[in-house]
């Protein structure tokens, strides 16, 4: 039943993917990803957002509910207890570059009472807002730190998570159901990522031989990433997709290693 299709776009410089789910079979019907050859501008996204609207016919379709997420490093994270929302732009300089001219918002993380601080890509905004009216919004970060600090909510121990994507990965750190660490790193090279995973397991003394190292989203334990991971951690895995949702038989499969759409719906 066509009323039932929800849309979810994520949207990054390296390129788009797009995900309906039927609401009511809680079944996948379309999954596709759009990747650039090299890192674009919010210009040659919303150029590459317009052409494929335009031609595949599946999005012509109206839909119940439309989310957008937005995936870029502009972000950071703010006790909601020391949240003033007159001030987002004074808690984001220190971790990002912006602009006088950049759009702020934030989300509110429910998990830990925290408020995370972004910028969308406004551009994409605007042009979803004129063609298909209101629809949600929010950063990829937060979608992953509420997943995440959910499933270790009545943890007891120490846990270090990466979530892979092409040419970055968070690091989350959660000890005892506590978010300790949250940061972004760009990386070209397996050997980057674990120079980062190491560095930041040295400044939070975890013992590469004792903590928990869970990889999520773009890989898996025959991935170069996991193998140099297991080469330095005694304790690494891949986590399992929980996810309750099916997938039509021609949807790739590749969307079940996209744990920010999957569960952003």
């Amino acid at each position: 039943m066509l009323e039932n299709n929800v849309l979810s776009i994520q949207v990054s410089l390296s390129g788009l993917s797009f995900c309906i789910l039927n609401s009511y079979t809680k079944s996948i019907s379309y999954y596709k990803n759009f990747s650039f050859p090299k890192k674009g501008t919010p210009s040659k996204v919303l150029d590459t957002l317009t052409h494929v609207f335009n031609t595949e016919t599946v999005l012509k379709q109206p839909f119940k509910t439309i989310t957008v997420v937005h995936e870029n490093e502009l972000s950071t994270l703010v006790p909601k207890s020391l949240f003033n929302e007159e001030h987002l732009a004074d808690y984001l300089k220190f971790n990002a570059k912006i602009l006088r001219s950049d759009f702020i918002t934030y989300d509110e993380i429910s998990a830990n009472e925290s408020v995370n601080i972004y910028v969308p890509y406004i551009n994409i905004n605007n042009y979803l807002f004129e063609n298909f009216g209101e629809f949600e919004f929010k950063h990829f970060s937060t979608i992953v730190l509420e997943n995440i600090l959910n499933l270790e909510k009545n943890a007891t121990n120490t846990k270090m998570y990466a979530h892979i994507c092409n040419n970055h990965f968070e690091i989350i750190v959660v000890k005892n159901g506590q978010l300790q660490l949250f940061n972004t790193f760009e990386y070209s090279t397996k050997e980057d990522f674990i120079y980062y995973l190491l560095f930041t397991a040295e400044q939070l003394q975890l013992n590469p031989e004792a903590f928990q190292l869970v990889l999520l989203g773009n890989v898996s334990t025959e991935n170069e990433l996991f193998k140099i991971a297991y080469t330095y951690v005694r304790n690494v895995s891949v986590l399992k997709n929980n996810t309750a949702y099916t997938l039509n038989e021609n949807v790739d499969e590749k969307c079940m290693t996209n744990f920010v759409l999957l569960n952003s719906f």
